[in-house]
């Protein structure tokens, strides 16, 4: 007889692995309904393990266990722990990514809000040298310079843009998918000028465009300097260890009832 995880046995050795019939037992009385036996594992001197076959919907290939304990100089056999666990061909759920790193470019959308961690090797502190200037001296001409400079002025191409070519297309920017028109700067906070992956433009459009340099956002694509997102790199993080806009769903609030013949939809 069953009292409350234990039964009344005449104690020897093998009895764990031979108790089946209190194992099946356990389950039934916490309201279960395991199949047939699969196996009988030792877990130790005094404990075995049992597995049934367990015919529950939404968990295909899963199995009972029951951890059967005993003593020396007792004629008990405790019913330790009941649990469910997965079988060989499982349907399991992925493992577990937290939302942050589960993040890749083209996700962030309009009114989205993606914070830079704040260790994130890609940003410094503005106070730091980040080696994006830079000066020649009479002394040290660097020639990867030089020709850096000669590049910024134009020097050795045969045509270079006009003022009216120019200006064509800041308004093409200005006006386009990465303007402060755009449906994405409407809903961002914080503009690209302040931004810590905002790259400026060289030259006379230096004040008014840069390149986005974050890629989960508008990367490597010219943007406006009053353009915005929610991955600027000032964004505060979410509080809480979970998703930042929901709270954890327990599945293990749900019943699973059959529904009458008489049921409406």
């Amino acid at each position: 007889m069953l009292h409350t995880g234990h039964v009344t046995l005449a104690f020897d050795g093998d009895r764990l692995l031979a108790a089946v019939d209190v194992a099946r037992a356990a389950l039934v009385e916490d309201g279960q309904h395991p199949g047939a036996h699969l196996e009988s594992t030792p877990e130790g001197d005094w404990a075995v393990a049992h597995y049934f076959e367990a015919d529950l919907a939404g968990y295909r290939g899963w199995q009972w266990c029951v951890v059967l304990a005993g003593a020396p100089g007792t004629d008990e056999i405790t019913v330790s722990e009941l649990v469910l666990l997965p079988g060989q061909g499982s349907l399991l759920a992925p493992n577990w990514v937290p939302w942050n790193e589960r993040v890749v470019a083209g996700d962030l959308s309009p009114g989205d809000v993606l914070a830079a961690d704040p260790g994130d090797p890609r940003l410094v502190p503005n106070q730091i040298d980040n080696g994006d200037e830079f000066a020649l001296s009479s002394d040290d001409d660097d020639p990867d310079d030089i020709g850096q400079i000669a590049g910024e002025l134009g020097l050795g191409r045969r045509r270079l843009l006009s003022p009216d070519g120019r200006d064509d297309a800041a308004q093409r920017w200005h006006d386009g998918e990465f303007g402060p028109r755009s449906e994405m700067a409407a809903a961002a906070a914080y503009s690209c000028a302040s931004c810590g992956f905002y790259l400026p433009l060289a030259g006379a459009l230096r004040p008014a465009f840069g390149v986005c340099a974050n890629e989960y956002s508008a990367d490597g694509h010219v943007v406006a300097a009053d353009y915005g997102c929610g991955a600027h790199s000032d964004v505060p993080a979410p509080s809480g260890g979970g998703s930042p806009a929901y709270d954890a769903y327990d599945d293990g609030v749900l019943e699973i009832v059959s529904a009458g013949a008489d049921a409406t939809s």
